[in-house]
């Protein structure tokens, strides 16, 4: 017998073509209307753009770069302390699209109406290419709102935070056209509770706003260490107090900024965080003395939104596959998408999604209207909402969509095990969920006004009898105080559940906005795909699903 007649043993048939070179964008209908719907129609050819970087070339650097982990190095061969973390170029690669094209500058440096829906937009898909590069890319961004409060940093810092140039390069801030900012607060003994924080800063001349300090103590977590200047809490004879620390000293030596080591993270391989210690570090004060937290917390206000924001860009990606697959596969001879429990999983992700996209790009309408008193109160309350509910639903709804392409779903040579391995960080990053329900609690009762504006954003159910229903529960609900912290969390799930019905409800989209408030305001819906019967989850789906492919 003539065995070479059986080297092909199988042709390869029901696979889904590639998704390789998608623009990301333009398969993703949803998006298109919402950025649009909330102000950024005028940047669409800029999203556009994006979209197709995002779904080409910086989906395949988005694998090399969680392939190839930051490698760290204390010392270089001859013995010298060096505190080196180097990435791959893949890594680079990423950042320097991002940067490029104002991701960490849009709104700041060409501020105008719907400046940051569009950034969202383009940070949505970044992160379905790669996530983890959006660490420092936040920070730099959010460092913004934080430094204005000290003019004089300002003046020096802020041409080259607004700067679309990328320069990974180890030299001081004076030798550069474009820098990242990083973020430090957590120590071990506190975490969350900053507080708690026991770093000292001693004036070295001078004490008081802009003054220089040397900084003694360390920090648990700080991620991306190689950025060129990082935002942090230390204590002085006033209490807790932020500082602007860089990397390399006025003179180009490097500052007393020393990496101990890098984490072991769950997921976000592709950016480094490191434990560090500062060893009489040199850094400014920015602000108040005394006032850290207030200070910093205009930083963390704005990587809070980014947290909503990149939890929908996984969810979308999570949906984008497994509604692409499911459209090609066939099961018993007939499409996964054509089969009724199949529909009623997709159409119960594709609502997921969509909900926590509106949410997100309605939050970057209220930053781009911040004068308004009532955009302002809804951005205090939302940021906290938004980053509680949003990032919480992602991991199970990620694990649902790998579920549905079956082992496809499992393998590593798939994008879902990196967006489940990722989902957890934004839950967990600048607060975890507690941290984000007791801050609503802060906002709704010790803040004027935002428990008003919150029901005047919510109206009164806008014709529809189940809405209605629901923001009058709420409202009985914060009417009882007792046990107000006991019941947090429901509380919270119930405001972000009525603006998101609100939201679908208004954009007129009939399929969807039923489809979410008949699953989501009965209290039904344990897990994916147990939406009730009657709703036209053909048009959900259809509404989700790639084109073109």
């Amino acid at each position: 017998m003539n065995l070479h007649q059986f080297a092909e043993t199988h042709e390869v048939t029901n696979q889904p073509p590639s998704l390789d070179g998608a623009n990301l964008y333009r398969i993703d209908l949803p998006l298109q209307e919402w950025a649009r719907r909330f102000g950024a129609g005028w940047a669409e050819s800029r999203i556009d753009a994006y979209g197709a970087l995002a779904g080409g070339p910086l989906m395949a650097a988005g694998f090399l770069a969680n392939q190839n982990k930051p490698i760290f190095s204390s010392h270089d061969r001859y013995g010298h302390r060096i505190d080196l973390v180097e990435f791959h170029p893949a890594y680079h690669e990423l950042m320097r699209a991002a940067i490029e094209h104002g991701l960490t500058s849009l709104p700041w440096a060409h501020p105008q109406s719907g400046a940051h829906v569009a950034r969202a937009a383009m940070t949505y898909l970044h992160s379905q290419a790669e996530a983890g590069s959006g660490c420092p890319l936040t920070m730099t961004f959010a460092s913004v709102p934080a430094l204005r409060l000290q003019p004089d940093l300002a003046d020096q810092w802020l041409p080259k935070i607004l700067s679309t140039e990328y320069d990974p390069r180890n030299v001081g801030m004076a030798h550069k056209a474009g820098v990242t900012i990083g973020m430090a607060m957590t120590e071990k003994q506190g975490g969350t509770d900053v507080r708690a924080n026991t770093t000292k800063a001693y004036p070295v001349g001078a004490s008081g706003p802009g003054q220089a300090y040397e900084l003694v103590g360390h920090k648990w977590f700080c991620s991306a260490p190689m950025c060129d200047a990082f935002l942090t809490l230390a204590q002085t004879d006033k209490g807790l107090t932020c500082f602007l620390l860089p990397r390399h000293r006025p003179d180009d030596t490097r500052n007393q900024f020393y990496i101990q080591r890098l984490k072991n993270k769950l997921g976000n391989c592709s950016n480094a965080s490191s434990e560090v210690e500062f060893r009489g570090a040199l850094a400014w004060m920015v602000g108040e003395e005394g006032r850290g937290v207030p200070t910093i917390i205009e930083m963390v206000a704005m990587t809070r939104f980014d947290c909503m924001v990149g939890s929908s860009s996984l969810m979308r990606q999570a949906l984008t596959q497994a509604s692409h697959h499911c459209a090609h596969r066939k099961v018993g001879g007939k499409l996964l998408s054509e089969q009724p429990l199949m529909q009623n999983v997709l159409a119960d992700l594709a609502l997921e999604s969509e909900a926590a996209l509106a949410l997100s790009l309605r939050m970057g309408r209220a930053l781009d209207h911040l004068d308004d008193s009532q955009e302002a109160k809804f951005a205090r309350l939302v940021t906290a909402v938004g980053k509680y509910w949003i990032c919480k639903r992602a991991p199970a709804m990620i694990n649902e969509a790998a579920e549905c392409m079956g082992g496809a779903g499992y393998v590593e040579d798939s994008i879902l095990p990196r967006l489940y391995r990722e989902a957890p960080v934004n839950s967990t990053w600048e607060g975890s969920g507690n941290v984000q329900c007791l801050d609503v609690l802060r906002a709704l009762s010790k803040e004027p006004g935002v428990l008003d504006a919150l029901f005047s954003e919510l109206g009164d159910g806008h014709g529809d009898k189940r809405l209605a229903a629901h923001i009058a529960q709420l409202q009985s609900a914060f009417k009882d105080t007792d046990d107000i912290q006991y019941r947090a969390r429901q509380l919270t799930e119930g405001i972000a559940l009525g603006l998101q019905a609100k939201l679908l409800l208004e954009a007129g989209n009939v399929a969807v906005s039923d489809g979410f408030i008949a699953s989501r305001l009965n209290g039904g819906g344990r897990v994916y795909g147990g939406l009730p019967r009657g709703l036209n989850v053909e048009a959900i789906v259809a509404r989700s699903t790639p084109q073109g492919f």
